[in-house]
């Protein structure tokens, strides 16, 4: 297994270099749909690394958040985010960075996340702990929500439609504080090393937390759905935490998704 995660590391690594000679050019970015930014660098960034998954692993399956499903019989398959946090790379906004997750059988073997602004890499594998630039990472110690930071994302489109600002606000009531920095795989790796308790989000994609999620678990931490069910790559939501806010975390979802807040949003009074 040392070698699919070795392989992962060195090309994040050179995607995160390509990527990074994109952000000192300020290059545009265009629109997917009504909302998604989407730049030059995703698709270099996704083209390079896809280019170098099938060289060294022809037979495995990749799924890409740019260039789709590069389908196989194998039962092994790659999770590709060429540039988690596009819109905020878009806007030279320094949080964003490089993805990859592997999945063997269903279940996820390997993974990384590159931070290349900071030149971190966080890497896992299952059963070998998780890694930030080498040393060994652990969740947090927080044993209650109301001494946790937290963070969480909404999404580029749709938002209209999207009920986190409920859970959103009731978490920062009762937190040390909730951050949105928009970029999941960073979040999820931040949770990995104890620089966040937990994290939540709706609607996240496959390749937005492949990686991450198996850095929590190698941590020491806790992943589930937003309910306390069992969580899986196409889950609607996710919890992951540093297991000891856990069942807090649960409770305030429970009462949020029951129509029961503890801290009624205020109502904004027009001015007379």
């Amino acid at each position: 297994m040392a070698a699919y995660l070795e392989a992962a590391i060195e090309i994040a690594r050179e995607a995160g270099a390509l990527v990074s000679n994109f952000a000192e050019r300020r290059i545009p970015f265009e629109l997917k749909g009504d909302f998604d930014l989407v730049t030059e660098a995703d698709r270099a960034s996704e083209k390079l690394i896809v280019e170098r998954l099938i060289t060294r692993f022809p037979t495995h399956a990749i799924l890409g958040e740019e260039s789709g499903d590069h389908a196989n019989s194998s039962e092994y398959r790659w999770y590709v985010d060429p540039v988690d946090g596009t819109t905020n790379f878009a806007h030279s906004f320094p949080v964003y960075n490089i993805t990859l997750g592997l999945e063997k059988a269903g279940e996820l073997i390997a993974g990384v996340v590159f931070d290349p602004t900071r030149n971190e890499m966080f890497a896992a594998e299952k059963g070998g702990g998780a890694y930030l630039n080498g040393h060994r990472i652990h969740v947090s110690k927080a044993a209650s929500a109301d001494v946790a930071l937290v963070a969480t994302g909404f999404p580029s489109r749709r938002r209209h439609e999207n009920i986190n600002i409920h859970f959103y606000y009731q978490l920062a009531m009762i937190t040390h504080g909730v951050r949105r920095a928009g970029a999941a795989a960073i979040d999820l790796a931040y949770v990995a090393c104890g620089r966040l308790d937990g994290f939540w989000e709706f609607g996240l994609s496959p390749w937005d937390m492949a990686a991450g999620i198996l850095l929590i678990e190698e941590a020491g931490g806790t992943v589930s759905d937003m309910h306390g069910a069992p969580h899986h790559l196409r889950s609607p939501h996710i919890l992951a935490d540093n297991t000891g806010i856990h069942a807090d975390m649960l409770h305030v979802f429970g009462e949020v998704f029951a129509g029961r807040s503890q801290f009624p949003i205020p109502v904004i009074n027009p001015a007379p």
